[in-house]
């Protein structure tokens, strides 16, 4: 091997090493980029003489373990953040002092106490028309903001749906590229690993995955309940469907390989964007609308019952004072009998804010509280009638096995709150056979601003107080979680740049490094030829 191949050699190993010393410094602040190192070998000729310098790989800096690692806590992270910036818009819209229901529910029975000192009074009775159309329809405002978040958040869902699918087929598709790319050249295809880990990366942003490869090559991805999403070169589709329990909420469901479209709980999904979104619909929005409907139910029953006993200013008996709504069933669209369930309030007392799902199996109906888990058989009169938890339902209608029901006792009670009565003289301030214009009907409308009938613990005050507390607690533990895992991913993504990014500093001293050694190996070839042009003069 002459002197001339050897220097040629080291100019071209200089030369590779400068490309991706250059490329590196050029992709410094590439999102997903990982640093590259050329990796040189001598060259032998016969086993035994050194014949120059090889470049053998262009290696990528890359640490699967510590990859993997950060991307689970993004995924964490993700999730959190998600759940933060919604709760923290019901925290706001609970905690407001001004706009809060608290300061309406007060001013309700303040006027009720300024209507016992002059039951008679058309500025006093006009005075309790005025306050309670102000609470009831902040009640009504209260749970259309939550509806309209319900209705904003089906659509985050379909949004995130589409991202997911969108970046599992790109996966895939890069699955194939690179393994065709790796059997053209027989080289690693950098360019397409730093973007296939890239959208591993932005996937576990949106929804918790777990990545096995397969022959050290190819890249699977599963769901968190194992689904998988992508498998080689084969992705699978999420699709955001109208629930077949509640068409008014918008689940998650699978097409597998067969096209069959499978809806999946919502507890399946623990992180990631879409985990947040589905964590926070589950445990704290179905919660405050399923609570503040209950509060709605409460107040108005218990207000008709007493108003009804009384008498009004015209001497007639005292009709219902608020309009309240019903609880809601839905049955499955899935069902293949055609039994039905309708529902009434009985005991409000009783009630909880839990939501319920009847199912029809072994011949008979098994009612399940989905806040606790607690199972309920159902046992019907002659007519049909069962009582469940302060109310009375009634079956009718012939089921088949598996056939189920949702029941939503309060969730939507709120939306038809108001005001029943329109005339001031028919507030029933009297007691009955006590005269028209006694007080003694209004003293015992007063008396439920303290009565502890919601669940028969808490007053509508205390029960307020409590929802706000609760919300604002959740909305604080969520802010504590947020920040810690926010910290633990940062140092994990340290962690990783320590390894896979490109630092400044370095990279300039091997570009000065790998400029010398250019240098040298011409000098070298320039040493090689003023050799051979002296063997030369020598004829």
């Amino acid at each position: 091997m002459s002197i001339f191949s050897i220097g040629l050699s080291g100019l071209s190993a200089a030369q590779s090493a400068l490309s991706t010393t250059s490329n590196n410094l050029s992709n410094v602040y590439t999102e997903g980029y990982n640093r590259q190192l050329t990796i040189l070998g001598e060259s032998y000729s016969n086993g035994s003489t050194g014949t120059g310098v090889s470049v053998d790989e262009v290696q990528r800096q890359f640490n699967s373990y510590v990859t993997e690692q950060y991307n689970d806590a993004n995924s964490q992270k993700s999730a959190l953040e998600s759940y933060q910036s919604q709760v923290s818009q019901i925290d706001d819209l609970l905690a407001d002092s001004d706009a809060g229901l608290a300061p309406l529910v007060q001013d309700f029975f303040s006027s009720l106490d300024d209507l016992t000192g002059a039951a008679s009074d058309p500025a006093a009775r006009q005075g309790v028309l005025g306050s309670a159309s102000s609470m009831a329809a902040q009640f009504r405002s209260f749970d259309s903001y939550l509806g309209d978040m319900r209705s904003s958040l089906n659509g985050q869902l379909e949004s995130t749906v589409t991202d997911i699918n969108n970046t599992a087929t790109q996966i895939a598709k890069l699955n194939d590229q690179i393994t065709q790319a790796r059997a053209k050249s027989g080289e690693e295809p950098n360019s397409l690993l730093d973007k296939r880990d890239k959208l591993v990366s932005d996937l576990n942003e949106l929804v918790g995955a777990d990545l096995n490869i397969q022959d050290g090559d190819t890249y699977n991805i599963n769901l968190e309940n194992g689904q998988p999403l992508v498998s080689g070169t084969q992705s699978y589709d999420l699709e955001a469907v109208e629930s077949n329990e509640d068409p008014s909420r918008t689940v998650i469901a699978y097409r597998d390989a067969a096209g069959n479209v499978n809806q999946i709980d919502d507890s399946a999904f623990e992180n990631g964007e879409l985990g947040g979104l589905l964590s926070f619909r589950s445990e704290t929005l179905d919660s405050v609308q399923n609570q503040l409907g209950r509060m709605t139910v409460v107040l108005g029953s218990e207000f008709n019952a007493v108003h009804e006993n009384g008498v009004d200013l015209n001497g007639d008996a005292g009709e219902a004072f608020f309009e309240i709504g019903s609880p809601r069933v839905m049955s499955n669209s899935q069902n293949d009998g055609d039994g039905a369930i309708s529902a009434e309030y009985s005991d409000v007392n009783q009630l909880t804010s839990s939501d319920y799902r009847i199912t029809y199996t072994g011949g008979e109906y098994q009612a399940e509280r989905l806040s606790d888990g607690d199972t309920t058989t159902l046992t019907p009169d002659g007519s049909g009638d069962v009582d469940l938890d302060g109310m009375t339902l009634n079956i009718s209608g012939t089921a088949q096995e598996g056939d189920t029901f949702m029941l939503q006792p309060t969730r939507t009670a709120s939306q038809g709150f108001e005001v029943a009565i329109t005339e001031g003289a028919e507030i029933a301030a009297a007691s009955s056979g006590g005269g028209s214009g006694n007080n003694e009907n209004a003293l015992d409308l007063l008396d439920l601003q303290s009565e502890k009938m919601v669940g028969g613990t808490s007053s509508i005050s205390d029960a307020y107080a409590s929802l706000v507390n609760e919300v604002g607690n959740t909305t604080n533990i969520t802010q504590v979680n947020l920040d810690a895992q926010s910290g633990l991913t940062e140092q994990l993504r340290e962690y990783q740049q320590s390894e896979s990014g490109v630092n400044l500093d370095e990279e300039y001293a091997n570009l000065v490094r790998y400029q010398q050694y250019y240098q040298a190996n011409a000098r070298v070839i320039d040493v090689g030829s003023q050799v051979l042009d002296s063997v030369l003069q020598l004829r």
